[in-house]
């Protein structure tokens, strides 16, 4: 198993994805300069995808954090990683949406993706994107392929809601998140005629969790959640990473 990351801090610690490291008995590090450390986990991610390393080393050189809330639709973005185990490969592309939600199956609803046309393959996974200032805005994660192989469609994970895992698991080793304890659905054309409103927006409650925070709070099924702490919710997606992202 072959895949990519990057060095976030001088003393050692890498960030990658958590399926890049998942399930493994031992894991090496190899750098550019061809140095090559035994690395241990500090932490993992499954829901976000992230996961955190340390080597034994010092005065490692690291990339540039940007901050991927001023990414815009359309803006070159650049991709270095290992596809196919052919290292340092540099694929670039744009973004072509952001806020994405992947119906996988996982709990990556937590993550707001970065959709970009980057060619990304096998071995990509967990290496940095770039924006053109050379400033890492997100961590290459998953690709949609009904092939295996790349079809114009990949997904990374901001760079915002890593760093915010990336402290958690330096700080404790896990991640905490919030969590409303309710299921949701889009509000489509139709539901919004029903509850009177001028065009389909927000997420719809269909299920409340028996004495979990929405039911104890008030919330029922029916209800529209419209509003999460001033943020203005216009589909069902918007809803988890801002809940996710609320300190318990």
């Amino acid at each position: 198993s072959t895949g990519s990351g990057f060095i976030i801090s001088e003393d050692g610690y890498l960030l990658t994805n958590n399926h890049v490291v998942e399930d493994a008995d031992e894991i090496t590090v190899s750098l550019g300069d061809r140095r090559e450390f035994s690395a241990e986990i500090i932490g993992a991610d499954p829901r976000s995808d992230v996961a955190l390393l340390e080597i034994e080393a010092e005065n490692l050189p690291i990339l540039k954090i940007g901050n991927s809330s001023n990414l815009r639709v359309g803006e070159w973005v650049v991709a270095i990683g290992s596809p196919f185990q052919l290292r340092f490969s540099v694929t670039s592309g744009i973004v072509s949406a952001k806020g994405r939600s992947i119906p996988n199956g996982s709990d990556s609803t937590y993550v707001p993706f970065i959709q970009t046309d980057v060619a990304i393959n096998p071995g990509n996974s967990g290496g940095p994107l770039f924006n053109l200032s050379g400033e890492v805005v997100g961590v290459n994660s998953q690709i949609y392929s009904r092939t295996g192989g790349f079809m114009g469609l990949s997904f990374a994970i901001p760079i915002n809601v890593v760093l915010d895992v990336y402290e958690q698991l330096k700080d404790k080793g896990s991640v905490t998140r919030g969590w409303l304890g309710v299921l949701i659905q889009e509000v489509s054309q139709e539901i919004a005629e029903s509850f009177g409103m001028e065009q389909p927006t927000g997420a719809l409650i269909s299920n409340t969790i028996d004495d979990g925070p929405g039911d104890k709070g008030g919330l029922k099924v029916g209800d529209i959640i419209i509003k999460f702490n001033g943020e203005t919710i216009e589909r069902s997606s918007d809803l988890p990473p801002l809940v996710g992202a609320t300190k318990v």
